[in-house]
């Protein structure tokens, strides 16, 4: 499925959406360059899920974790990941196998170590058709 939103609220309005209806145990990885929207989408997301903290990504603690919401929350950011065995360190399997929902940024990093099923999340810019447009794929494997 292949979305356009044309502003960071169009975005994290459909992230909204698909947290509002996420299951436990469900995973999504998010791929796209820096400054693409992978944040703003997370956020819409997590309020999807109830969550109402503030949201950030956690680029230098791998993995944050909100249990506030319906379900738990795991957020992971493996941008600085230097090599999967670390993911065994900070329990991932726990996490992706859990009773929570599961989004991981760069996980084109970790392929070797997804689950079998998850909700690939895509984010890409196109500046010809404007600064705030987003093309979003999504994808079940």
């Amino acid at each position: 499925m292949i979305i356009e939103t044309n502003s960071e609220k169009e975005t994290w309005n459909l992230g909204f959406s698909l947290g509002e209806k996420a299951c436990a145990g469900q995973v999504y990885t998010l791929v796209g360059d820096l400054g693409v929207g992978k944040t703003i989408f997370t956020k819409g997301l997590a309020k999807g899920l109830g969550i109402d903290e503030p949201v950030s990504s956690p680029t230098f603690t791998i993995v944050q974790i909100y249990d506030e919401g319906r379900i738990p929350f795991y957020h992971f950011d493996v941008y600085r990941i230097g090599d999967v065995e670390e993911m065994d360190e900070i329990g991932y399997e726990d996490y992706i196998y859990g009773e929570g929902v599961s989004l991981i940024e760069w996980a084109n990093l970790i392929e070797e170590i997804l689950p079998e099923h998850y909700t690939e999340i895509k984010i890409e810019k196109d500046l010809e058709k404007g600064f705030d447009y987003r093309r979003i794929t999504i994808c079940e494997y």
